[in-house]
């Protein structure tokens, strides 16, 4: 077995352990066999809680990493750069304001606070493009105009939540007391946004070739990376707004996904969505575990691990940005 099937193997049965671990470690404690016939009979009352409480905690975990990695590897590919990342450009906060607001404003229309986000995001997005563009568009341009629409949506969503918005605490970045009704919204839109981005891989493959080049096959340039940037800004707004903000996921998976699997977006993307899916479980699991029954929310894990193991990635990498 190759390196890339290798890599498949490892992490989707690292994904399935994980899933398993998460289900039965906490203060309520039952075994695997326990667990599959409780929630076939319903008479088990640990089991039921089990059900309400940890699976979908454990199912939006898993949708969330995989959403945000794979829009992580469609920014990257749409910008060329790989720094791109939607908490880094602001996508992730400007849908965390604008579902926070409206829905805020609007309580009655909570199931469509995807929606909201998803507006948000793609008004963060052509804030950064349209602020970027100067005789052309710099990857180092837009990253630093991203930075800079990140930080205004960050403090706006402050301001909105310190104004004792009763809604302020649907866009926080915690996985617990998450519902089967959040469970559906995430699986809904997660999947048509996966879906895809995986049948769109050949056109992130295009993206990596000379735009000259890519024309002469036939490839509407601008078409292609709007349509792409929709499908990212569309996966990072619905994680955004169902699990609320994480830093990293979208920057550090497709790294080291390319350092395992290769540049190609056809192994590229479902090992980002495997791996993704894998680190936000896990630190889900961790900090939920680890000082209870105390919690740590997974995406102050994600921000501790997730800096210092991309500067060391960066400063190991042969190629940065491109260089």
């Amino acid at each position: 077995m190759n390196k890339k099937g290798l890599s498949f193997l490892v992490v989707s049965l690292l994904l399935l352990a994980a899933i398993i671990f998460s289900a039965l470690t906490g203060s309520i404690r039952v075994s695997l066999v326990e667990l599959v016939q409780g929630l076939f009979s319903g008479q088990n009352g640990d089991v039921q809680v089990i059900k309400d409480l940890r699976l979908p905690r454990i199912i939006i975990a898993v949708f969330c990493g995989a959403a945000l990695s794979v829009s992580g590897v469609l920014l990257q590919a749409v910008m060329r750069n790989p720094l791109a990342e939607p908490g880094i450009i602001g996508v992730s906060s400007g849908a965390g304001f604008v579902s926070l607001l409206m829905v805020g404003l609007f309580p009655t229309l909570f199931f469509y606070m995807p929606l909201f986000a998803f507006l948000g995001g793609a008004l963060a997005f052509f804030l950064v493009y349209t602020f970027s563009w100067k005789s052309g568009l710099d990857p180092l341009r837009m990253i630093l105009v991203g930075v800079a629409i990140h930080a205004v949506f960050t403090g706006l969503g402050q301001v909105v939540s310190f104004t004792g918005n009763p809604m302020s605490g649907i866009t926080t970045s915690t996985l617990a007391m998450k519902t089967w009704g959040d469970v559906q919204i995430m699986v809904i839109y997660g999947s048509i946004g996966l879906i895809l981005a995986f049948i769109m891989y050949p056109l992130c493959n295009y993206l990596a070739l000379e735009d000259k080049t890519a024309k002469s096959l036939g490839i509407n340039i601008n078409g292609t990376r709007l349509m792409l940037s929709a499908i990212a800004v569309m996966l990072a707004s619905v994680a955004t707004a169902v699990a609320g903000l994480f830093a990293f996921v979208g920057l550090l998976v497709p790294h080291i996904g390319r350092m395992l699997v290769g540049t190609d977006h056809r192994a590229l993307m479902p090992f980002s969505a495997l791996l993704g899916a894998l680190l936000i479980l896990l630190a889900d699991t961790l900090g939920r575990t680890m000082m209870a029954p105390n919690e740590i929310p997974a995406s102050i894990l994600m921000a501790l691990i997730g800096g210092p193991f991309l500067i060391i990635l960066l400063r190991k990498s042969d190629r940065i940005a491109g260089n």
